[in-house]
């Protein structure tokens, strides 16, 4: 089967989609907007044109019920020449099922590390989320991840074919601000993203630190947490120009997690100037370059008050290293046609 590579038909299957908001929705919103704008033609096959259930002990996340005979019908109409599976809930196993059924080729990717995520919520062992997880993936041609730690991660995990797909920022949106936009005493230190308990956030608001502690986003440990850190600001979610306009006027960007596979925000803060304070862990360890960008430390406090001394023109240069037209020419070179070619 001969398919024009600046014309194909790539369908992504995507248990995360809007109104979520997270770095899956993100990356995929900008992975569709970017492919088409390369000429392809691009179908999203979401949760939303599903009958769905709220995700246990995550009601943002609704899963798809019964998926199965929709996805095929879908996937049958639009005839893609590729096929990637982004996630693995209830659509990305209908996908996968499909695929399988109908001897096809398909890519898969890694974007959130689940079994730390189900163990913050759940007694399962890491060791049973994995074995699904290699089962899952297994079945694919091969699976893409953003980072190098990521590959080592799971390569030590037992996964096989692992290729790299990295992220990228809007540099034209996320740039420096106007540091009068907050009034608040300074320094000010901000968090964005997803207020949920493998975010670990109350590792950034126990911080003992001067200056204003700012939260962007929403969640489930949102009231909990607004509760017990009334110091604190929650802001809710902030996007496009108006999230430019907080991260471009702040000093130093926390991020508390341990769970993530990359941190699309990082980048962001980084675009609009901001030192980052983190763990050495998966996603900022790949990121950021220590003493130079941002500070990575187990103490993040000491992270934090260093990176309130770097130069914030180096987290912007080092941003403008990542563009979403390279991390989709990636994602492109990634894809394998359905069927195999003689």
């Amino acid at each position: 089967m001969q398919i024009n590579n600046l014309d194909m038909r790539i369908a992504i299957v995507t248990d995360a989609w809007c109104p979520q908001v997270n770095g899956v929705v993100t990356t995929l919103s900008k992975t569709s907007e970017t492919l088409n704008t390369l000429g392809h033609h691009v179908h999203i096959v979401n949760p939303q044109e599903f009958r769905s259930f709220p995700c246990p002990s995550y009601p943002e996340i609704r899963l798809a019920w019964r998926p199965y005979a929709k996805v095929r019908n879908q996937l049958d109409s639009f005839s893609p020449d590729r096929i990637h599976i982004a996630t693995e809930g209830s659509l990305g196993l209908a996908a996968r099922k499909y695929c399988l059924r109908n001897k096809f080729q398909f890519t898969t990717s890694y974007h959130t590390q689940f079994p730390q995520y189900v163990r913050k919520r759940f007694p399962i062992p890491l060791a049973a989320s994995y074995h699904y997880l290699r089962w899952f993936h297994g079945a694919g041609t091969q699976t893409m991840v953003a980072t190098l730690q990521q590959e080592r991660d799971l390569l030590e995990n037992g996964f096989k074919r692992i290729v790299r797909w990295s992220r990228g920022v809007d540099a034209d949106l996320f740039r420096p601000g106007d540091p009068g936009f907050l009034l608040e005493h300074r320094p000010v230190w901000i968090y964005v993203g997803r207020i949920a308990v493998e975010k670990s956030l109350e590792r950034y608001l126990e911080l003992n630190l001067p200056g204003t502690k700012l939260v962007i986003g929403d969640g489930p440990a949102r009231p909990s947490l607004e509760a017990r850190f009334p110091a604190a600001r929650f802001l809710g979610y902030k996007f496009g120009a108006e999230l430019q306009a907080y991260l471009g006027a702040a000093d130093v960007f926390v991020f508390p997690s341990r769970t993530d596979t990359f941190g699309i925000v990082i980048l962001e803060a980084m675009a609009c100037g901001l030192p980052i304070a983190a763990f050495p862990v998966t996603g900022p360890i790949d990121i950021v370059r220590h003493g130079i960008t941002g500070i990575l430390s187990e103490d993040l406090e000491f992270a934090a008050r260093g990176a309130l001394l770097l130069d914030k023109q180096s987290c912007r240069k080092e941003a403008l290293r990542y563009s979403w037209t390279n991390a989709m020419r990636q994602f492109l070179d990634n894809l394998v046609p359905i069927r195999m070619t003689a």
